[in-house]
């Protein structure tokens, strides 16, 4: 009789211990668009791989979904076939292998968005954002591969370019934040002495900043019995890799809270004051300020020296101004009637330009406190 209970403990016991197994991995399945662009015609091919980032070089099987539907392949390539319009979509993969406890799966991929376009032309752009500074290639695509005559480029519905058809890819050198936007291609080609005239969907591009403005975050009470806050600088750093270091510093009443340091935050002394941060990278020569943040009552007594002090003005840090946006007009050129097909879309008609200002250091005459180095910021 004991032996049975025991047995039946044990069994019970197994039977916990296997239903408490993982059913996932901690490591997320890879997905690669192989045969190039990620916008085709309709008819074209498109190729996928997946991979399973393991180091034990385990047995996987590959499950492929296009949006939430699970496709009946299993092999680690993904093969389409004379592509339709309904194939676009947004594909992912999965690994998935056997076990003594059962099943383990992989996290599913970040998706891979592929456009079959049933039109006439395609313009093709960089699946990725674009950095400041960079060079955009894009190229106008004309099913069948006729001989073009002209080829014209659109932003937003305004005509940027404009060349032969022998070169059907244009070059954006220099980008900037005005550059982002939707763009779409006219291409125009002779037949048996007409000229047709077909347009593209629009495509969006998109352009990001190496360094973006820094936003200071302040946590108070982080360390109530010293009496300390935190201060975290957020910034999106965009180098592509190898990335050079960047740099942090914190600033109260514009003196700077210590050294430099490869952290984006900071644990200082709890006192109010105008609290702010700046990033550097200084081997590409970048370097952002946040906006001053107050932090608690300042009281002139406090923070500021006094009045009988022989100290420069300067100007109130408090009223400072934020980025202007100052929109441009533009006059769209004249493009050829369309001859073989409407336009799909409306495009608009306004181009915006965005004059982006940097925040500039200002030197303050505040008393520097217990945990500053006494540098300004115009010292960096």
């Amino acid at each position: 009789m004991d032996k049975l209970i025991s047995l039946f403990v044990f069994s019970a016991l197994s039977q916990i211990v296997v239903s408490h197994v993982p059913t996932e991995t901690s490591f997320r399945a890879n997905i690669e668009l192989v045969s190039g662009h990620s916008r085709i015609f309709s008819g074209e091919r498109a190729h996928l791989r997946c991979s399973i980032p393991d180091v034990h070089r385990s047995n996987w099987t590959y499950l492929w979904f296009r949006g939430s539907e699970e496709l009946s392949q299993t092999g680690q390539e993904l093969k389409l076939w004379n592509t339709k319009v309904q194939e676009s979509g947004k594909y992912y993969c999965q690994g998935i292998r056997n076990t003594k406890v059962g099943k383990i799966r992989t996290q599913q991929s970040v998706p891979v968005e592929l456009k079959v376009d049933g039109g006439w032309a395609i313009l093709q752009v960089p699946r990725h954002p674009q950095l400041v500074g960079s060079t955009l290639e894009v190229t106008c695509r004309v099913r069948g591969s006729p001989r073009l005559e002209e080829i014209i480029l659109y932003k937003d519905g305004v005509e940027v370019m404009r060349q032969n058809g022998h070169k059907p890819d244009f070059y954006l050198t220099n980008l900037s934040l005005e550059d982002l936007g939707v763009y779409s291609c006219r291409a125009s080609w002779d037949v048996r002495r007409q000229t047709l005239s077909v347009i593209s969907a629009g495509a969006h591009v998109q352009i990001l900043e190496v360094l973006s403005q820094p936003i200071l975050e302040i946590i108070p009470n982080y360390d109530t019995q010293l009496k300390r806050m935190k201060l975290i600088c957020h910034v999106q750093y965009n180098a592509p890799a190898p990335a050079p270091p960047i740099d942090f510093y914190f600033y109260k009443n514009n003196r700077r809270l210590g050294p430099a340091t490869s952290d984006n935050y900071n644990v200082v002394k709890q006192t109010p004051g105008l609290y702010s941060c700046k990033a550097r990278v200084p081997q590409l020569g970048l370097s952002k300020s946040s906006e001053p943040k107050n932090f608690g009552q300042i009281r002139a007594t406090d923070d500021f020296p006094p009045a009988a002090a022989s100290l420069p003005t300067s100007p109130n840090l408090s009223s400072h101004q934020p980025i202007q946006f100052t929109p441009v007009k533009s006059t769209p050129s004249q493009a050829p009637p369309l001859t073989s097909q409407a336009v799909p879309t409306t495009l608009l008609t306004t181009d915006q330009v965005f004059n982006s200002a940097t925040t500039q250091d200002q030197a303050n005459p505040f008393e520097e406190s217990d945990d500053m180095s006494g540098d300004s910021a115009d010292s960096l």
